[in-house]
């Protein structure tokens, strides 16, 4: 394959809540609107900002992660992407330079310009400063410009553009307006399906980026194919229901690509609807918000009962985070409510207005180790042993538990099954 040019944009900024994803949004709305093919990426362990950008976009958006997925492997969808559309944009994760490796380090090795987008709220010309430091700080980055957001007035725009050291060029700002502003709550974004005038925001934010510089398309950059190996064919003519709707939405496309690419056949059903489980050899519950349909997944018994016959006959069921929790005999919520869950697997969860789990971890399964994170807010209280504890990656202690009895595989753990396809295939292997 030959390498393919495209041009592309690395949005990052000094720290979390600067308003990245709806800058992201917005520009990739701009963008689309004028008939442009817009791919989005998201670095880091996230799927709630994906489905923003998604909505923005109106193309699937795919994790760019080096260390969960490999350099192969987001090179290769970066090539993908590039030999089909008129825009790459990349969303970074928390701060520019923060993490191993920083989105700093992604840009410089991938070659991506950088846009930093600073909320300047309560400063003047400190908005150059930090501009100029993340721009310098560790080895200077691939710039293409800043961003002033959540701006005050023009007057106020004028002082951040002098404070700006001329090197770095301006690309003009937004104002302050909560009909843009994207909704959150305890696991972060708010999903798009739920946010009922996403459409409104997007298009208000929308008009705004086009009084910037970021209206114009970026210079094109080069990306080159990637080597990576083909997965092999250990699915193939394997059924496997995917739980998809509100209570359970945590999906990495790439994790689902690979499922297809090694021949299974994907059946996509609701917990919060579906009265049976479609004919399948295998279940994938993924996480969700769960906690948040605790009185319609209790009330949905005959799902309950055909998910418990499924794993009884001994059929794989591969459960994660909140899947896990629809696993169990009981689930509590915030306000101390408690539902009846499926009991397939003994114990209750309690959720916790604090987060109890966060950060990367790679899963020891039977043959091999799947990377991936952890990020919730329950515990659970079970008499179960684990089979085996994941290994958080920062200092290798032990980490999530992983609980096994017979086909049934459940943790708090997110897996990104590209980072090991032949484990992925272990776990729905009829």
């Amino acid at each position: 394959m030959l390498s393919q040019r495209c041009p592309a944009l690395f949005l990052s900024a000094p720290a979390s809540g600067q308003g990245k994803t709806t800058v992201t949004a917005a520009l990739a709305r701009y963008h689309a609107s004028r008939g442009r093919t817009v791919r989005v990426f998201k670095t880091g362990p996230d799927f709630l900002d994906p489905m923003i950008l998604e909505r923005a976009s109106g193309q699937p958006v795919y994790q760019l992660d080096l260390w969960m997925g490999g350099e192969a492997h987001c090179r290769g969808l970066l090539h993908e992407a590039a030999c089909r559309a008129d825009l790459i944009l990349v969303e970074g994760v928390m701060g520019l330079h923060d993490g191993t490796p920083s989105n700093a380090e992604v840009a410089r090795l991938l070659g991506i310009p950088v846009v930093a987008i600073i909320d300047a709220q309560a400063m003047a010309q400190t908005f150059g400063a930090i501009a100029y430091g993340l721009a310098h700080y560790g080895g200077a980055v691939p710039f293409h410009g800043v961003l002033a957001n959540r701006v005050a007035s023009e007057r106020h725009a004028g002082l951040l553009r002098q404070g700006t050291p001329a090197e770095l060029p301006f690309l003009g700002h937004l104002p302050r307006d909560e009909r843009c502003e994207l909704p959150d709550r305890h696991l972060g974004l708010v999903q798009a399906e739920e946010v009922a005038d996403l459409e409104q925001r997007l298009e208000r934010a929308s008009a705004l980026i086009a009084e910037t510089g970021l209206a114009t398309p970026p210079p094109e950059i080069e990306f080159c194919p990637s080597q990576s190996a083909t997965p092999p064919r250990a699915l193939a003519g394997v059924r496997i229901a995917v739980a998809r709707d509100l209570a359970f939405s945590f999906l990495y496309p790439a994790n689902l690509d690979l499922l297809r690419s090694m021949g299974a056949e994907l059946v996509f059903f609701s917990p919060l609807g579906a009265s049976d489980l479609p004919p399948v050899d295998s279940v994938y519950l993924p996480g969700g918000y769960p906690e948040l349909h605790l009185e319609t997944l209790s009330a949905n018994r005959s799902l309950a009962r055909a998910l418990l016959r499924h794993a009884q006959a001994g059929k794989p069921l591969y459960a994660e985070c909140g899947g896990m929790l629809y696993l169990l005999e009981s689930v509590t919520d915030m306000r101390g409510r408690r539902a009846i869950m499926t009991g397939i697997m003994a114990g209750n969860a309690l959720m916790h207005t604090r987060l109890k789990g966060l950060g990367y971890q790679s899963a020891p399964l039977p043959g091999g180790t799947l990377r991936g994170h952890t990020f919730h807010h329950s515990t659970i209280e079970t008499i179960l042993k684990p089979a085996v504890r994941a290994e958080r990656r920062q200092d290798g202690s032990a980490g999530e538990p992983i609980y096994i009895e017979g086909r049934t595989v459940a943790s708090y753990f997110h897996a990104y099954f590209p980072s090991h396809p032949h484990v992925a295939a272990q776990l729905f292997s009829p």
